[in-house]
């Protein structure tokens, strides 16, 4: 099966890899990363532009891409709650007849991490500020670096990935109306 991932991020691409595997673990898989806007912010800001930045990755993934088996668009985001910003993902995935979608879980940023953001920054700028890192995003990710890698950016994405992946492996619970 081949996969489009709307993103040339090696942790976008190995988690949705490892995803596919551990809910198709009978298939193989021919994997791309390609360059796609999402047409959402840099830092989407709430919980429904990432999410519409995740759809439309992948839709303009299948729009450039109409050979593959599957397009998945994985965006990062922010949405803040009592004053405090939590970070997460989207992660959409469609087929030729069929979509799927799940967010990742959620954690809590720092204050100088937050102010960072407040003034214009994306997330991942801000942590190589805070943290003393280079590229972070293409990294452990913020959740990484405050989590001492317990948890990193890949290992979050993965069970998005495969939740994503629900309605596929259930496809007669999830016909499309």
């Amino acid at each position: 099966m081949q996969l489009i991932i709307a993103s040339q991020n090696p942790i976008k691409v190995n988690a949705t890899l490892k995803g596919f595997q551990a809910m198709f673990p009978q298939e193989s898989f021919e994997v791309e990363g390609v360059s796609i806007a999402s047409g959402v912010s840099d830092q989407p800001m709430t919980d429904i532009e990432t999410l519409q930045g995740a759809v439309n990755r992948a839709h303009h993934a299948k729009e450039l891409y109409p050979q593959a088996d599957f397009w998945i668009g994985i965006e990062g985001g922010l949405e803040e709650r009592n004053q405090d910003y939590h970070a997460f993902a989207w992660v959409y995935v469609l087929n030729h007849q069929q979509k799927g979608q799940s967010r990742s879980a959620s954690f809590q940023l720092p204050p100088q991490v937050r102010q960072l953001i407040r003034q214009g920054m994306e997330l991942g700028d801000a942590d190589d500020v805070v943290f003393g890192s280079k590229n972070s995003k293409q990294a452990n990710g913020a959740v990484g670096l405050l989590s001492g890698d317990a948890i990193v950016r890949e290992t979050l994405y993965i069970p998005a990935v495969t939740l994503a992946l629900v309605p596929f492996r259930n496809q007669d619970l999830f016909k499309q109306e």
